[in-house]
C-alpha cells in the first residue's frame, strides 16, 4: 500500500501545479486551449517516467560531482525522443507548443524529482512516483487548458459548447491564465481544509 501512495502523492497532495507551485512557465504558456495542455502534461509525463526510471537504475554509476549535469543529460535524451516523435507525427501540435518542448529539459519539476525521489528509491518507486507526478501535472494543465478555451473561446477539446461571441478573449490571454490558475488553486485549497 505505501507503493501507491508515492502515485497519488503527485496526483493530489503534492499536485506540482497546484500545491507545489512548480513548472509555471509552461502551465501559464501552453495552457490556451485544453489540448495543447493535454499534450505538454502527456510530453512532460513521458519525460519524468523515464528519467525518474533510468536515474534510479544508474544512481549507484554515477559520481556525485557530476550528479546534476548527468540528470540533465539523460533528461534532455528524452525530451529529444519526444519532441522528435511529435514534430514527426503531429507536426501541428508541435508547432503549437513551439519552444516549450525542449524547456522541458529545464522544468524543475523534472530535475527536482530526479535530484529528491528517483536518486534516492528503487526503479519501481520511481516509476510510481514519475507516472503520479505526470498525471498530476497533466491533470492540472487540462484543467486550465479546458476552463480557459471554454470561458475563452465556447469550446471543448475543439468542439463548440456555445457560441463564440459569448466567450472572452481574455481567457485565452495571458492574463486570463494567471486569473484562472488562481481561482483553481483558491477552489483546490478551500476543498483541502
Amino acid at each position: 500500500m505505501k507503493n501507491w501512495k508515492v502515485l497519488f502523492n503527485g496526483i493530489i497532495t503534492e499536485n506540482p501545479i497546484f500545491v507545489l507551485l512548480l513548472g509555471m512557465c509552461p502551465t501559464l504558456g501552453t495552457t490556451a486551449s485544453a489540448i495543447n495542455g493535454l499534450s505538454m502534461g502527456l510530453a512532460t509525463a513521458f519525460v519524468l517516467i523515464c528519467s525518474n526510471m533510468t536515474i534510479s537504475l544508474f544512481k549507484n554509476l554515477i559520481p556525485d560531482q557530476v550528479r546534476i549535469p548527468a540528470y540533465i543529460v539523460l533528461i534532455a535524451t528524452f525530451v529529444t525522443i519526444i519532441q522528435l516523435a511529435m514534430e514527426a507525427y503531429v507536426p501541428a501540435l508541435y508547432e503549437s507548443l513551439g519552444l516549450f518542448i525542449p524547456l522541458i529539459v529545464v522544468n524543475c519539476i523534472v530535475l527536482g524529482r530526479a535530484e529528491a525521489f528517483a536518486s534516492k528509491n528503487n526503479v519501481f518507486l520511481s516509476l510510481l512516483d514519475g507516472l503520479g507526478m505526470g498525471l498530476g501535472f497533466t491533470l492540472a494543465l487540462t484543467a486550465l487548458g479546458s476552463l480557459r478555451e471554454l470561458l475563452g473561446t465556447g469550446k471543448l477539446f475543439g468542439a463548440t459548447v456555445y457560441p463564440e461571441s459569448f466567450g472572452s478573449l481574455l481567457f485565452v490571454l495571458a492574463p486570463g491564465g494567471f486569473i484562472v490558475l488562481g481561482y483553481l488553486i483558491a477552489l483546490i485549497n478551500r476543498f483541502k481544509k
